[in-house]
């Protein structure tokens, strides 16, 4: 097990997203409404 956590990482520290890609995040979230009523969730996208 020393070894698998001896690894360098393979993630990329400093991630660059596109502007598009930021740009739909963006909106996806503006969109996106979750309600909760009686225990229960409900995830409704206005788009």
């Amino acid at each position: 097990m020393a070894k698998i956590y001896s690894k360098k990482s393979l993630v990329v520290k400093e991630m660059k997203p596109e502007k598009d890609v930021v740009s739909y995040l963006l909106n996806y979230s503006k969109a996106l409404h979750v309600f909760i009523l009686e225990h229960k969730t409900y995830e409704i996208n206005a788009n």
